[in-house]
């Protein structure tokens, strides 16, 4: 009976740990996919307004889901028992999209991109506001420290760009999306959660495109095009990631997304990286996987 206990426990522990490794690959190649998506928003809003380069990109994206979703199960596949957590996530994320795609218009791409990561910073507030958590106070140190690299990045002299502040709220966003990301993956495939995502973006754009549209030349038609595709591939790919470990967990691969900006906006936009960067990235990057494990214990 022991033996068996015992090989029971390897058993677990190896598909946890199975399941950790596939979750992390798959957030690495999300972050991946976003960096690049962020790439191709910088270059396209260089001409085109930010709402259409919004609206094309849930577009693009609806139009690569619908037939997949078709071809695996039917209608059936893409009908939900829970649309109010589908439109609480796509108000989230809508919000959030806009605020990165504004960021990323005015922003070095690599300092885009981070802002982006500090969703795990505001985890804490939404933890005490919406689930009323009663958190330690290593948690509020942690964000603090957070918020310290935030300023050394955007900030060096005191004065916050009001890009700057737009990528922060997309963060705030941002975390209320992957919170909302997180409770759907308990009963949603993925493709139906991304989907919905989609068809949200959709709409939500589509109004302010009367005031602000500028028709496409051919070439920005086809970066518009890779900017859907590379978009929803990081859906999918971070979607199905979270269902697989914990946020806590997967918290220090998400900031991968930095280094494939940084490289980026180096080879297209001659960008560089200072001091101030780099030490605002570590305290983030340290300070976002500190509050969510933090966070964890607390719960538990």
């Amino acid at each position: 009976m022991g033996k068996l206990r015992v090989l029971s426990l390897s058993v677990i522990a190896m598909f946890y740990r199975q399941n950790f490794l596939l979750g992390a690959g798959l957030i690495l190649l999300s972050e991946l996919c976003f960096a690049t998506m962020g790439a191709l928003v910088k270059h396209l809003t260089g001409t085109l307004p930010v709402v259409e380069v919004a609206f094309m990109r849930g577009l693009f994206g609806l139009l690569l889901l619908l037939p997949l979703g078709w071809r695996q199960a039917g209608r059936q596949t893409l009908v939900s028992r829970v649309p109010g957590l589908h439109l609480l996530r796509t108000a989230l994320g809508v919000s959030a999209l806009y605020c990165f795609f504004y960021a990323l218009s005015r922003l070095p791409l690599a300092d885009g991109m981070l802002l982006k990561m500090t969703s795990p910073l505001f985890m804490p507030l939404i933890a005490t506001l919406w689930l009323a958590e009663r958190l330690r106070g290593a948690v509020w140190l942690a964000v603090g420290i957070g918020f310290l690299g935030v300023v050394l990045v955007v900030a060096p002299t005191g004065q916050l760009a009001p890009a700057a502040l737009a990528g922060l709220a997309g963060g705030l966003f941002a975390a209320g999306a992957k919170v909302t990301v997180r409770r759907l993956a308990r009963s949603e495939p993925t493709l139906r959660i991304v989907f919905w995502f989609s068809l949200g973006m959709v709409v939500a754009t589509a109004m302010p495109l009367l005031w602000h549209w500028r028709t496409p030349d051919t070439g920005q038609w086809a970066w518009l095009g890779l900017m859907g595709l590379f978009g929803t591939l990081g859906q999918l790919f971070l979607t199905r990631g979270y269902g697989l470990a914990a946020a806590s967990r997967l918290a220090p691969f998400t900031y991968a997304s930095v280094v494939f900006g940084a490289v980026y906006g180096f080879l297209f936009w001659d960008e560089t990286l200072d001091g101030g960067f780099v030490a605002g990235a570590l305290l983030i990057g340290l300070a976002g996987g500190l509050a969510l494990r933090l966070r964890r214990e607390t719960a538990a």
